[in-house]
C-alpha cells in the first residue's frame, strides 16, 4: 500500500473514531454499517464529512457501492486521483 492510500486510511479512520466507541475494532473488512452500527443518516453525514475533508464529491451511486472500509478507502481514492487529473 502506498503512503497516500495509507495516509487517506487513517484519515478515514480517525473521523470512524469520532463517531464510534473506542472499543470498537476498525479494520479493512469492517462493514460501515452492520459492524460500526450506523444508520444510513450516520453514513451520509460521515460522508459529507469526508467530502470536506478529502475536498471531494461522493455521489449517491458510489455510497451505494460502499460496504467495508477498505471499499470506502478505493472510493475516497478514485476520486481523489480522478480530481487530480482534471
Amino acid at each position: 500500500m502506498d503512503q497516500r492510500v495509507s495516509d487517506t486510511r487513517e484519515q478515514i479512520v480517525e473521523g470512524l473514531r469520532q463517531i464510534v466507541p473506542a472499543e470498537v475494532a476498525v479494520t479493512g473488512t469492517t462493514h460501515i454499517m452492520r459492524d460500526l452500527n450506523l444508520d444510513s443518516l450516520a453514513v451520509m453525514d460521515f460522508m459529507l464529512t469526508l467530502e470536506d475533508r478529502f475536498d471531494i464529491v461522493i455521489s449517491l451511486d458510489k455510497v451505494a457501492e460502499v460496504e467495508t472500509l477498505d471499499d470506502l478507502v478505493t472510493v475516497v481514492e478514485q476520486l481523489r486521483a480522478r480530481k487530480l487529473k482534471s
